[in-house]
């Protein structure tokens, strides 16, 4: 019987960010996936900037920028005529490295996962098949089933269920999955065309319920087109082809399709479990939430869940924290995944609806008073904040303290550039860390010494200010980025409390 710490039911991209950050910080992870190999085609095609952010701690930022496309603005069109258009890289330029969307398709984002990966010595199990597990006191015993037939068995610490909407981890730990199907069916296409919305920007059609957008892909000409079809047509998903698929939205967008590369459809769910964790049983990305693809947040998040978890699995199993810190996860990412849920539901609902009143709302007033809110700098920096996920914040939960400036514990860490160097090179480290923006105490340059946390002191500038930042406070920035606690004092004594009511060791401590 093999043994591991973590054992990771399915290999899509939030199995595998979840194997890499455990792996990068020691832990022994075996990841399994019924599939014979990776997908060749995908539907998720947007890295967001927080994603980005993330990936610097293994450093797959630079991958995904050189593979990827970087899409510089949004575009809405009615009636054959752009109506708006939102530029990412002058809304975001203060709040991000990465002010723009980046589309890098899902099999591509896989493969460069597992090529990571294997840097690790770690490789995907395929055609290996999670039949069921037990969760005991002291670990979880699985039976597999493998690519020779045989029934296998493994025994670990944790088990997280990455395999999607149809988890088997989910159903055995009886989480649910309350939700419903939207009616519409999606369909998705990667195209070779030409045209004005063929232009290495992003494109949506407002004009019908026939809902349709336009990703540019890297090579010139290639795109991806997402969109809906309804009324008779969406009950014959096995036999639609490209051409059943409503061209109005193509000519209202001026595109000209020259050749269609794949064509798929496929219906989409909204659904949350009720819980993500039970006992040593964890749910991850579209095992614990599924939602529209409006907004190209789904792949993100189940990412944003893998690195949450990743830093406090790592931590339990070495002995630096209790079990109990495993909770924060379920705690912190179930309220995000049911406002985003919920969220997206009404963005799609508002641009698949049916009747006049409906398209005139959608294709009169909406584009008006978009035009009209983005022309201010706030409504653009928060349509840019929420899309982007840099607004995605922990305040008020358990691992969350303090208040310093504007920045408060459970923030995501601001941003700041200064003559080309900026405050989040030291956060490719996945380790506690304390930044101080001004000067450091000579005691708690003296505790991070003796506890082995690394101390990073900016020289104030009015710039820190600007973002938030109090001179001279301590902020203790957790494995995953986030400011755990903000200390106006910058007293070595209410880390210490801190770190003692969570259980949580450091270094030497």
């Amino acid at each position: 019987m093999r043994r591991c710490d973590v054992l990771i039911v399915g290999a899509g991209p939030s199995g595998l960010v979840l194997a890499l950050w455990l792996r990068k910080q020691g832990v022994d992870v075996r990841i399994i996936d019924k599939t014979a190999e990776p997908g060749t085609t995908s539907r998720a095609l947007a890295v967001q900037a927080r994603t980005l952010e993330l990936y610097g701690q293994l450093d797959l930022t630079a991958a995904i920028l050189d593979r990827g496309h970087k899409v510089p603005a949004i575009n809405l069109w009615v009636k054959g005529e752009r109506v708006a258009r939102l530029p990412f890289e002058t809304v975001g330029a203060d709040l991000t490295p990465f002010p723009f969307l980046k589309i890098f398709p899902q099999d591509e984002h896989e493969r460069l996962l597992i090529e990571r990966l294997s840097t690790f010595g770690t490789t995907v199990e395929r055609r290996t098949e999670l039949l069921g597990f037990v969760d005991a006191a002291d670990g979880v015993t699985a039976r597999l089933h493998g690519p020779d037939g045989q029934e296998d068995s493994c025994e670990a610490r944790y088990i997280a269920g990455c395999e999607g909407a149809r988890s088997l981890v989910r159903d055995t730990i009886a989480a649910g999955f309350p939700g419903g199907t939207y009616r519409q069916l999606f369909y998705v296409a990667d195209i070779e065309a030409e045209g004005q919305a063929v232009d290495g920007e992003l494109h949506a059609d407002l004009d019908e319920a026939d809902f349709l957008a336009v990703f540019p892909l890297a090579g010139q000409g290639r795109a991806r087109l997402i969109g809906t079809v309804r009324d008779e047509r969406a009950d014959r998903a096995d036999t639609l082809r490209f051409e059943d698929v409503s061209d109005r939205a193509l000519a209202s967008l001026k595109v000209h399709v020259t050749k269609v590369n794949w064509f798929s459809t496929y219906h989409v769910h909204h659904r949350v479990a009720n819980f993500f964790r039970k006992g040593r049983a964890l749910l991850i990305g579209d095992s614990a939430h599924i939602h529209s693809p409006a907004g190209g947040q789904g792949m993100n998040t189940g990412i944003g869940d893998a690195i949450n978890l990743a830093w406090k699995l790592a931590a339990v199993i070495a002995g630096r924290a209790p079990d109990r810190l495993l909770d924060t996860y379920e705690a912190e990412r179930i309220g995000f995944a049911r406002r985003l849920v919920a969220t997206t539901d009404r963005a799609f609902m508002f641009v698949t609806a049916d009747g006049r009143f409906a398209e005139f709302v959608r294709t009169r007033i909406a584009p008006l008073v978009l035009a009209t809110v983005t022309s201010f700098k706030a409504p653009r920096e928060f349509l840019f904040r929420t899309v982007s996920q840099v607004m995605i914040n922990y305040r008020g939960l358990s691992l969350s303290s303090g208040t310093a400036g504007r920045v408060q514990g459970g923030d995501r860490l601001p941003w700041v550039a200064i003559d080309r160097n900026d405050n989040y090179a030291s956060l490719a480290a996945i380790a506690w860390q304390v930044h101080v923006y001004g000067a450091a105490r000579a005691e708690l340059v003296e505790w991070c010494a003796g506890h082995e946390v690394a101390l990073h002191v900016f020289s104030w500038r009015a710039e820190y200010g600007r973002a938030g930042f109090r001179r001279d406070a301590a902020y203790l920035i957790r494995p995953d980025t986030y400011v755990g606690l903000a200390d106006p004092q910058a007293m070595p004594a209410t880390i210490d409390r801190y770190l003692a009511d969570r259980g949580i060791r450091l270094g030497r401590a």
